[in-house]
């Protein structure tokens, strides 16, 4: 496929993806069905082929070493970082971080009506991020890098920290006697409807639960449960209920 296919003359003709992960893999997948020319995803120590703009997919730590390594390859080059600012890259330099999971596997329909924070070193640079972005599907919106790092935490606390939050779940189920796969099956409609609530109502409306309650008697029962079954969650516990009250006195 050419550019014409995207329509857009912001969106670089032609891209080098470095890193063959998760998000290099599924971002190259999705570039090329998108329309764009697409080299790789290039394993870090490979030679990066010449492009309009280059796409980091590389851990954090990696970013500077990668830069270097793609140095002349491309005016353009961007790392796919959400909390790493962008000023180390250069004139050219640019952010695309997809407000997505990648688990491993994904298609390109895994983009599409996502978010994307996207952030350029000059005007060019950032209508290339939000061309890349759009051509995804996916809806950019700046983020500048003083707020890189705000908005990444929050992203691990709605994602990653949900993840931790569920095995803490799957591991006190087992106190009813529950397998962590029944754990799951069982939970998991649950933990839908309660995002989506969230999601359409806010927090404090789709609160509910014994403190929303103030039920305090069965906050107490739940916690000697923990005790007897995950001891080592009671702190985690003890936080959350604390953070749920003042959340709670917010909706009262």
């Amino acid at each position: 496929m050419n550019r014409n296919s995207t329509d857009n003359p912001c969106v670089p003709a032609c891209v080098s993806v470095v890193g063959a992960g998760r998000l290099g893999t599924a971002l190259a997948g999705a570039l090329d069905a998108a329309g764009l020319e697409v080299h790789g995803p290039t394993g870090r120590d490979e030679p990066v082929p010449r492009a309009e703009a280059v796409l980091l997919c590389v851990p954090d730590a990696d970013i500077a070493e990668a830069a270097r390594a793609s140095d002349g390859a491309a005016p353009l080059i961007g790392h796919c970082s959400g909390a790493t600012p962008i000023a180390g890259l250069g004139p050219g330099g640019f952010g695309l971080h997809p407000l997505q999971t990648f688990a491993g596997g994904e298609g390109p329909e895994r983009f599409r009506g996502a978010g994307c924070a996207v952030a350029g070193a000059t005007a060019d640079a950032l209508a290339a991020a939000a061309g890349l972005a759009r051509a995804l599907g996916m809806r950019p919106f700046e983020v500048d890098d003083p707020g890189r790092a705000a908005y990444h935490a929050a992203a691990s606390i709605a994602s990653n920290f949900l993840v931790t939050l569920e095995d803490a779940a799957e591991r006190v189920a087992a106190g009813a006697g529950l397998d962590p796969a029944e754990a799951r099956e069982l939970l998991a409609p649950l933990v839908r409807s309660t995002v989506e609530n969230w999601a359409a109502r806010g927090p404090e409306r789709a609160l509910t639960g014994p403190i929303a309650r103030g039920d305090e008697a069965t906050v107490v029962l739940q916690r000697d449960a923990i005790a007897e079954t995950a001891p080592e969650l009671l702190a985690l516990f003890d936080e959350l209920t604390e953070r749920t009250r003042a959340l709670a006195e917010v909706v009262a």
